[in-house]
């Protein structure tokens, strides 16, 4: 399993203008090819930060499905809208560390 802990620092007052864009119109469109496992504001360390958490079986999983993300004629009026709100993006890969399971309803 791999995850992509996605952060965006959008402009200071923002956050909320964003996220309601975000969710009603990148979401849908984003969800059909990407499985969203969370979303959260930061409330503390870098403010203005929206992270999102994107679930893959791996990373050729990841590239197959922005691949086509990219390719969804809906997407691409989205995503030139989404840039005025940034500030900065980061990108981390989690992989799983325990061999462990997840507790009921973490799967």
């Amino acid at each position: 399993m791999l995850f992509e802990m996605r952060t965006y620092q959008v402009q200071p007052g923002k956050a909320p203008e964003f996220m309601k864009f975000y969710e009603s119109e990148a979401i849908p469109i984003i969800t059909k090819y990407l499985p969203l496992a969370g979303c959260w504001l930061a409330e503390s360390g870098t403010l203005n930060s929206v992270v999102f958490l994107w679930r893959y079986e791996d990373y050729d999983d990841r590239v197959k499905r922005r691949a086509a993300l990219n390719e969804d004629p809906a997407w691409a009026p989205i995503f030139p809208r989404i840039l005025p709100y940034l500030v900065h993006q980061q990108s981390v890969f989690l992989r799983d560390a325990l061999s462990i399971p997840l507790p009921a309803g973490r799967d």
